[in-house]
């Protein structure tokens, strides 16, 4: 039972099919009766008011709604009586704990939580980017965590033990990792226009990919480059003046990153102290 059958619950329920799992029912919005129409033809989609009555009848329940509706869902489903013995609940957020299913566990259901660490632009490019992608896997228990961690195989991922207390670190970790990457290249692209170069994005992609495709090579520490790691002080100002009378918005981005380039490349012993302070200093002149 998926309910809240969204881009990922739709793909993840689309895998687990492909695998030999029986979707029972599904639930969500307007759009996704199409949705579950298109890809789970098999599967029941069902109102909000009979999510309670198919709950039952499925031996896992996978609540994939916004993290911040989880626990308020697992709360109104558990009111009409949803869960039981010998039944799974989990949830798909890489930030909401267990407790969001204490109501669940107080059923009688056992719960746990897997997080797909990719992204899903659509239900499509779901179902071929999670095969041969890590999934966080939490549970309290040997049993809950083995039967989530058999839905990750399933679904083709990647299968780690996370554990609860660390799951909103690990979430800014994927920000990071993902959001905030593409929120650099929007920023590069507007700093690119504002400095008279037409249509960006094609130009300094092959420097993005060269670089992104060798840290994930060779490790951040040894691919990182520019002033703030080489302890250019000219040019970090230079660049800073710049932003200050062109796109000031974009002075304490490069402010704060340089800050983190200078001490990734220090900790690597590529950036002496001398260096280190050196590049401190300038970039406190902008604070």
């Amino acid at each position: 039972m998926v309910i809240g059958a969204g881009r990922v619950g739709t793909a993840v329920a689309v895998l687990l099919a492909r695998a030999g799992h029986s979707i029972v029912a599904a639930t969500g919005r307007a759009q996704t009766r199409e949705r579950v129409r298109h890809h789970l033809p098999l599967t029941r989609f069902v109102s909000s008011t009979e999510a309670a009555d198919a709950c039952r009848e499925a031996g896992g329940v996978l609540i994939t709604v916004p993290d911040d509706r989880i626990a308020m869902v697992c709360a109104e489903l558990a009111v009409d009586g949803a869960f039981h013995r010998d039944q799974h609940v989990l949830h798909l957020s890489g930030s909401v704990g267990l407790g969001a299913l204490a109501p669940a566990e107080q059923g009688g259901a056992a719960v746990a939580s897997v997080h797909p660490l990719q992204s899903f632009p659509d239900v499509e490019a779901g179902i071929a980017r999670l095969p041969g992608s890590g999934i966080a896997v939490t549970a309290a228990a040997p049993g809950p965590f083995a039967f989530a961690e058999a839905l990750a195989t399933d679904v083709g991922g990647l299968p780690f033990s996370l554990s609860d207390q660390a799951k909103p670190l690990y979430h800014a970790a994927a920000v990071f990792a993902s959001n905030y990457l593409v929120a650099v290249e929007a920023v590069a692209a507007e700093l690119f226009a504002a400095a008279g170069v037409s249509e960006p994005l094609p130009l300094f992609e092959p420097l993005a990919r060269a670089t992104l495709d060798a840290t994930f090579r060779a490790g951040p520490a040894r691919v990182l480059t520019g002033p703030a790691a080489r302890g250019d002080v000219g040019t970090i100002a230079r660049n800073l003046e710049a932003l200050r009378d062109q796109v000031p918005d974009a002075v304490a981005p490069y402010v704060e990153l340089a800050r983190v380039a200078a001490g990734v490349a220090a900790r690597a012993g590529r950036l002496d102290a001398e260096g280190l302070r050196r590049v401190r200093e300038e970039l406190d002149r902008w604070t």
